[in-house]
Formats: structure tokens, C-alpha cells, sequence
């Protein structure tokens, strides 16, 4: 009679060792928390933003284009338009 049958313990083990990792794996899932990274230039910007550094000039240009695209009046420069797009459509057809 045998009282430690090797097949058994072998059995055994790689059940512990399955469930084992798979309480591992919750363990790190548990406690694993939300992360947010910001760059270093969105910081610049929100620094800007917050001190009061917006540019006059800048801001009086949006300004004037909103009322031009409410009115209907604002008109696209269709040749800067394609300048500005040319470089993209190229890069995408080498992809």
C-alpha cells in the first residue's frame, strides 16, 4: 500500500498554483488606481490662461471672426487652405 502516490500531489499543485496567481491578478486589479498625466506645454497653457497673458490682439482677431462666420461672411482662402493641407495628404499616401 502507498501512502503518498506521486500522481495526486503533481495533480494537485498546478491547481493551487492557477488559483494562486489568479488571486494575484486581483489582488493588483484591486488596487490598481486611475492615473493622469499632464504635459508639460498644457501646463504652460493653463498658466498663461489663468494669469491673464491672453494677447489683445489675438483675442480681438476671434472675436471679429465669429461675427464674420455668424453674419456669413467669412471667406476661406482656398489657396492657403491647400498650402496648409498638402503636407498631410502627402504624408497619408506614403502610409
Amino acid at each position: 500500500m502507498k501512502i503518498n502516490e506521486t500522481g495526486r500531489i503533481n495533480s494537485i499543485n498546478p491547481y493551487q498554483r492557477n488559483a494562486e496567481s489568479q488571486r494575484q491578478e486581483q489582488m493588483k486589479k484591486s488596487t490598481r488606481k486611475d492615473e493622469v498625466s499632464i504635459s508639460d506645454e498644457a501646463i504652460k497653457l493653463l498658466q498663461a490662461q489663468n494669469s491673464g497673458k491672453i494677447d489683445a490682439e489675438r483675442s480681438s482677431k476671434i472675436e471679429s471672426l465669429k461675427q464674420q462666420v455668424s453674419a456669413g461672411t467669412y471667406q476661406v482662402d482656398a489657396a492657403k487652405l491647400a498650402e496648409t493641407l498638402a503636407p498631410y495628404f502627402k504624408q497619408s499616401s506614403e502610409n
